[in-house]
């Protein structure tokens, strides 16, 4: 469209209010829904002063003008009843300059938004560094003010649609990738996002499709093609946005480690995705009890209500156990009733007393007992550590259990924690090892993502049980925002999908604790949440309540009317229902109008047979030494 093209005039036959109003189109323009405009309407005091509103269009119908009945449009379809077909648009006005609310007047030219137009009814004018969204209906860019996701002004994205057709998850990586290669347009020599100073945590929730984020994907130019035929467009979106178009950069795919035998190989547990630069990752026992892990094993609270106080009093009891431990493994007094097993056989009489008040102070500086304590033994791996909390617990002191243990709890009570503690042991033995040497550990490079050189990390949880999902990415979560509590400077972004499984409506949990922490304080420390579920309503209100920036895929009938969605306009919510895969509503808080866009196709693969094998010189060079 050119500069200041009419598409209408404002109806007289419909109120027209400073908020909105109705437009007949003129001959030989097509005006559809989303389409943006504009109307400059002079100041009835006569000053020469311009009122300037700016919308979107919501709204468009024709109809037959100057018939009374429903069978006279057969008449007027054969020629036998003159009739006028009317052509109007609905616009929703976002904007007005200067803020002086007067309606604009019947037959006032509507003009498309273009240009400055188009900047101001974007508020592209009051970004100080939008960065792409996708592509308006109109083929314009659209964009999202980096303020209110970068913790300037708000913080985090919330995204919600039906799975396998809403492209949730696609979605919040191209959002991701955007900000990590987007220029300032103010500024096109600088980033939106200074690559060096972020780091992104995606979690792999289904299949493998996230652990190719660093291979090209072959169908991305016969996708983008095919946009183009039907868009009528000589650009690929990549190039409308300005952004170019290939694999994530910098990427280092985690994955858990495969069962083994005790003293066994560390090697990733991955079908389709497997050598270099994937690592496996797993805890060690120490770093179990140092870091206070215990909670999440038993990660429903409301199950374990009555557990709470004994899982709380373990916690600090197995961290004093560790505090001045060093190793993977944790040395305690031994417990076990063959303790020749550990000490090479020799009869060594009676098994030793066990010190009730083991703790910090029982250990040397080198992190091993002191000789005054007596003969020891390692927890070496999850089993062991449940061994010991059960003699603890349970057989100790001829069945009462060590009072310094037990935190006064009904016998009940401890057992019924022991069988859900071995309960959850099945699941999460290969995920927690104290038996493996210092050389492999290294190995593991998820310890702490802000010194790693990786700028996107991928965490695959797909294989493992959701007791050992809940664990992993609870950690995880917990072990960033305490970094970041302790003064790192790094923003992070974090991509989750399944919220409603990790931070639901109802029921607590330590996981939906630290999801909140990030929703609520996130912001002024420098952790964004991009996160996705199906059903918002599902979800804590206060993660989504506090997400700036809102997006919606397709979305259930029945979903779009929950009270989650009212900010968007009836007109987008009924439209939820039936968008395409590919097309999002997105909402930000300084745009008072949703914008509908859609957004390029991975440059990415997301599956195996997607992997472009082609190998650029460069890399062969790589390859061939």
């Amino acid at each position: 469209m050119s500069t200041k093209q009419a598409i209408g005039i404002v109806l007289g036959s419909e109120d027209a209010t400073p908020l909105q109003f109705w437009f007949a189109v003129n001959e030989s323009v097509k005006v559809q829904l989303d389409d943006l405009v504009n109307v400059e309407v002079e100041d009835p005091s006569k000053s020469g002063a311009l009122v300037k509103f700016y919308g979107v269009v919501d709204e468009v119908r024709r109809k037959l003008e100057g018939i009374q009945f429903e069978g006279d449009t057969v008449l007027v379809a054969e020629g036998l009843l003159p009739a006028n077909i009317s052509y109007a648009a609905h616009v929703l006005v976002s904007r007005v300059e200067p803020e002086e609310f007067l309606p604009p007047g019947p037959g006032d030219t509507v003009l498309a938004a273009t240009g400055e137009a188009l900047e101001k009814v974007l508020y592209l004018d009051t970004m100080e560094a939008p960065f792409p969204a996708g592509v308006l209906r109109s083929g314009d860019p659209g964009y999202i003010n980096f303020d209110f996701i970068s913790g300037e002004k708000g913080a985090h994205v919330n995204i919600s649609g039906i799975s396998g057709i809403a492209t949730k998850t696609s979605y919040g990586l191209f959002l991701l990738y955007s900000m990590f290669n987007a220029r300032q347009l103010k500024n096109p020599e600088r980033p939106v996002l200074d690559g060096g100073s972020a780091k992104a945590v995606v979690f792999n929730v289904k299949g493998e499709d996230l652990m190719f984020l660093d291979k090209p994907n072959q169908r991305l130019m016969t996708e983008e093609g095919r946009w183009q035929e039907r868009s009528r467009s000589d650009q690929t979106r990549y190039d409308l946005l300005g952004l170019p178009a290939r694999p994530f950069e910098l990427c280092q795919m985690h994955a858990p480690a495969r069962e083994a035998s005790k003293g066994g190989a560390l090697m990733p547990d991955l079908q389709q995705r497997e050598g270099e630069g994937v690592a496996p990752y797993v805890w060690t026992v120490h770093e179990f009890a140092d870091e206070r892990m215990l909670p999440f094993v038993l990660s429903d609270r409301d199950a374990m209500s009555n557990l709470g106080f004994l899982v709380s009093h373990l916690e600090e009891r197995l961290y004093r156990l560790s505090e001045k431990q060093r190793g993977p493994h944790i040395e305690v007094e031994r417990f076990s009733e063959a303790p020749e097993q550990f000490l090479g056989g020799d009869d060594l009489g009676p098994p030793i007393q066990i010190n009730e008040d083991i703790g910090p102070e029982s250990f040397n500086d080198q992190g091993t007992e002191s000789n005054d304590v007596g003969l020891t033994e390692k927890l070496e791996t999850f089993g062991d550590l449940i061994d010991f909390l059960e003699f603890k617990l349970l057989m100790d002191n001829e069945g009462d259990g060590d009072r310094a243990w037990t935190a006064n709890q009904a016998k009940a009570t401890r057992e019924a924690f022991i069988r859900r503690l071995r309960g959850a042991g099945k699941h999460l033995a290969r995920l927690i090892r104290g038996d493996l040497a210092l050389r492999t550990l290294e190995r593991r490079q998820l310890t702490d993502i802000f010194d790693s050189t990786k700028q996107v990390h991928v965490v695959d949880i797909h294989q493992l049980h959701p007791i050992a999902q809940m664990f992993t990415v609870g950690v995880i979560l917990k072990q960033i925002f305490d970094k970041k509590e302790a003064g790192r400077s790094e923003r992070v972004f974090i991509v989750l999908d399944e919220l409603n499984k990790y931070a639901p409506s109802e029921g607590e949990s330590p996981i939906k604790d630290v999801l909140l922490d990030i929703a609520e304080r996130g912001r002024s420390l420098g952790v964004v949440l991009i996160g996705a579920q199906q059903t918002a309503s599902q979800v804590e209100r206060r993660v989504v309540a506090n997400a700036a920036v809102r997006v919606v895929g397709r979305l259930d009938p029945a979903e779009a009317e929950r009270p989650e969605y009212r900010f968007m306009p009836g007109g987008f919510r009924l439209r939820s229902t039936i968008l395409a895969p590919g097309t999002m509503i997105v909402h930000q808080p300084d745009v008072p109008s949703p914008m509908m866009l859609t957004f390029p196709f991975p440059a990415w693969a997301t599956r195996p047979k997607e992997v472009d094998a082609f190998v650029s010189d460069e890399e062969a060079l790589d390859i061939l030494g």
